[in-house]
């Protein structure tokens, strides 16, 4: 696995390189051999907090993990241990939705661009542009919950129709189409 790290106001020191390719080097075991795959690591620090956000974007689905702690190394521990048991607990669905389906996860054309919006006047903080792609519902769930967000965009398989799932506060799910 190639990793990618950068560091937001901070400078990564080899040893802190060398802990966190040590942590994610524990996931291989849980990857496909043979295929390459990339880990962007995000470190980030805002007064005494560091923040740690890991992503990797794999041929099915993306795993996602941040988290944010007093401590760097701690950070790096909780985040790494997200991803191991997003892998684990959606492993099994994974697999069997591939049999089910019999054409398995491709998502790989996804692309998410990310664009700071800089004007103050409108409120607006963050603008994401996503490139959706057919699904049906519970693959959008799936999708969902691996990158760990309340919603989730797509189209709908079926209608051809933009779509988004959501999880509600009761724990359910919901989903809103377009017309």
């Amino acid at each position: 696995m190639e990793i990618m790290i950068h560091g937001d106001k901070l400078k990564i020191t080899s040893a802190m390189k060398e802990y966190i390719e040590e942590k994610l080097g524990k996931l291989d075991k849980y990857l496909e051999k043979g295929n390459h795959y990339r880990a962007n690591v995000i470190v980030k620090v805002k007064n005494h907090e560091q923040r740690v956000e890991i992503t990797i974007p794999l041929k099915s689905f993306i795993l996602r993990s941040e988290e944010t702690q007093q401590d760097f190394y701690a950070a790096v521990d909780v985040a790494t241990d997200k991803l191991e048991r997003q892998i684990r607990k959606n492993k099994t669905k994974l697999m069997a939705r591939q049999e089910k389906t019999n054409y398995g996860f491709d998502f790989s054309d996804l692309s998410i661009e990310e664009e700071e919006d800089t004007e103050q006047e409108n409120k607006i903080q963050k603008r994401k542009k996503v490139e959706v792609k057919p699904m049906n519902e519970e693959e959008a769930i799936l999708q969902m919950e691996l990158i760990g967000h309340q919603f989730y965009m797509y189209k709908d398989s079926e209608t051809g129709k933009p779509a988004v799932v959501y999880k509600r506060n009761d724990g359910n799910y919901g989903i809103i189409e377009s017309e």
